[in-house]
């Protein structure tokens, strides 16, 4: 079989997913954060958005609250979140 004349950058596609990607990433976050904290019918309830990076730029998005976890396993806040700004949530 003929070789193509392409090769994979592996070190060029993660120094592009950890840097040029984190503005991108850190945008969406801070979307569903606003959409989060506006589902949640509490202003004192905190929804946080942490950037980091790994081998790629990501970031968290939290429900500071101890009933964090139950909002989200009850009505599903941040996969709602996630989905209106078109995100898709897998497990």
């Amino acid at each position: 079989m003929a070789r193509s004349g392409f090769r994979r950058d592996h070190r060029g596609i993660g120094e592009i997913l950890k840097t040029q990607a984190a503005p991108l990433v850190n945008e969406l976050a801070e979307q569903v954060r606003a959409q989060a904290a506006s589902a949640i019918d509490d202003d004192t309830v905190e929804v946080t958005v942490t950037p980091y990076t790994t081998d790629r730029s990501a970031a968290t998005v939290t429900i500071a609250d101890p009933d964090g976890m139950a909002l989200q396993a009850r009505d599903g806040v941040l996969t709602r979140a996630a989905a209106a700004v078109g995100l898709e949530v897998k497990a």
